[in-house]
């Protein structure tokens, strides 16, 4: 079987954000005095709380493309946008809605067509497991109890249905038991063919691919498949991204997912960048882990295992990731260590496939564990302007040498503080070197056993000469404490 992936994703670099949090911006005349507006929000730059909603909006959005642009982006990935009765979205009411807050489907419309001015594909979140208790098919069996049209869209297990008494057990399906989340009953075929046409409606409308939330809880068999199917009859570029921690070669066969959350790459990258920096009390909740230390040699071997899993072209639009809406942030993981923040980012610029941020890390924006990790979006003054300038220079050479986006990936050389690896393409070569040590290093490489000729450094402060010893050409590497370079 020969895979088939879409070709923009191999080049894109992903925003991940959180709509609730990004931005609140005020809709143009004459839409202004249509607009709903709410009257219970949070102050915009207090903590986050689990049940409040602080007003982002796609308006708001709308006045930040500049700033994505600029930055490098060429990819949005939403966290769920649809009407729902929390903030963050993932309790649906009705899946044909932009929720009002967000400014509804006429603000989504016209972010999506500003976006795709600009170039910038959009991603929304499929959450297809399960609904929140307000989804109008599940609405009506509390109304109605075993009279509903609707019955067996879910599993109600014992009458009458507690959807709302703690003091009682939830007699029907849910996620993790969760009452607020009514699981769907995905074997029957009315569910399965809603499902699909909420996706091809979306796709009809313009987005560019789906991130599936939970989709390892979807236990039907050939329900994927149908949903790829789909999805790419009508737009055969179009991208599926599933959330799964784990390995997941069940889902990345070519019949289903063009690739997955890469927390398999998180967690490895973070334990290699970070070491015994990395606070676990930030980690331990997500089911991934990035502890215990890695030291190269070792992270060499993870990522030579991760790189063997899939497919290659399965493995150029895998979505890789240093933090998302479900883990802490990037810098709070790494204690406030700027430099775990930096040699992880050039790890994520420099890895094959789609790499993803996560808005705000980019600037250096704190959060533990959820909800502290939904923070909004900091005004310029709170900016980190190095850590800002860090990303834009490595997102514009992603862009700029092919190798890094489609190259091949090569371990060249390990110890117990260096770690070398290229990526090429053709006739083009790029060497990445790190150094994780607190020392500087020097490091001394016969031609003979690194027959890669360089020729400039084009990213970080390390340096390089070629030398002769003993009538052998070699070249030695200066390397930084704690840092790392591109050189071609």
């Amino acid at each position: 079987m020969v895979i088939k992936t879409p070709e923009w994703v191999k080049d894109a670099v992903f925003y991940q954000i959180f709509p609730d949090r990004f931005s609140m911006g005020k809709p143009p005349q004459p839409h202004y005095n249509n607009h709903i507006k709410a009257n219970n929000l949070e102050s915009w730059h207090s903590q986050p709380t689990p049940q409040g909603y602080k007003g982002g909006n796609f308006w708001g959005i709308i006045d930040k493309l500049d700033y994505i642009k600029d930055l490098g982006i060429n990819a949005i990935y939403f966290t769920p946008i649809f009407q729902s009765t929390c903030n963050h979205r993932y309790h649906t009411h009705d899946y044909y809605q932009v929720d009002p807050l967000l400014g509804g489907n006429y603000a989504f419309q016209e972010f999506l067509k500003q976006a795709h001015q600009r170039e910038i594909k959009v991603v929304l979140d499929g959450v297809f497991n399960h609904v929140g208790r307000g989804f109008f098919f599940f609405n009506d069996i509390l109304e109605n109890g075993p009279f509903s049209a609707w019955l067996d869209w879910f599993k109600v297990e014992k009458w009458p249905v507690s959807a709302y008494d703690g003091s009682l057990p939830a007699n029907y399906a849910s996620w993790v038991g969760n009452r607020a989340l009514p699981q769907f009953n995905h074997n029957n075929p009315q569910v399965r063919e809603y499902i699909m046409q909420v996706a091809e409606y979306w796709l009809h409308q313009g987005i560019d691919g789906w991130r599936l939330d939970v989709p390892d809880q979807v236990k039907v068999e050939g329900f994927w498949q149908e949903f790829r199917e789909r999805v790419k009859n009508i737009n055969p570029e179009a991208y599926i991204v599933g959330e799964i921690w784990k390995p997941a070669e069940k889902w990345l066969d070519g019949t289903q997912f063009d690739g997955v959350m890469n927390y398999q790459f998180t967690e490895a990258t973070l334990a290699f960048a970070g070491g015994d920096r990395i606070l676990r009390q930030h980690v331990d909740i997500p089911p991934y882990y990035p502890y215990p230390p890695l030291n190269p040699r070792k992270y060499a071997q993870r990522i030579h295992h991760l790189l063997n899993l899939y497919d290659w072209e399965i493995t150029l639009t895998q979505l890789n990731l240093l933090a998302s809406h479900d883990t802490a942030r990037l810098l709070t993981i790494a204690g406030g260590d700027i430099k775990t923040v930096e040699i992880a980012t050039l790890l994520l610029f420099t890895f094959p496939g789609a790499p993803s941020i996560y808005y705000g890390d980019e600037v250096g924006l704190l959060g533990g564990l959820d909800p502290d990790s939904r923070r909004v979006f900091p005004p310029p003054q709170s900016w980190n302007q190095n850590l800002l300038k860090y990303h834009k220079n490595l997102i514009q050479l992603r862009h700029k040498y092919i190798a890094l986006r489609r190259g091949n990936y090569q371990p060249l050389y390990a110890d117990e503080h260096i770690y070398i690896f290229s990526r090429k393409y053709s006739e083009e070569t790029i060497i990445v070197i790190i150094n994780i040590d607190t020392q500087p290093r020097n490091i001394t490489l016969n031609l003979c056993n690194f027959p890669i000729k360089i020729n400039e450094k084009i990213f970080g402060d390390s340096t390089f000469i070629y030398e002769q010893i003993d009538g052998k050409e070699n070249i030695v590497f200066n390397l930084l404490p704690r840092s790392g370079s591109l050189f071609i």
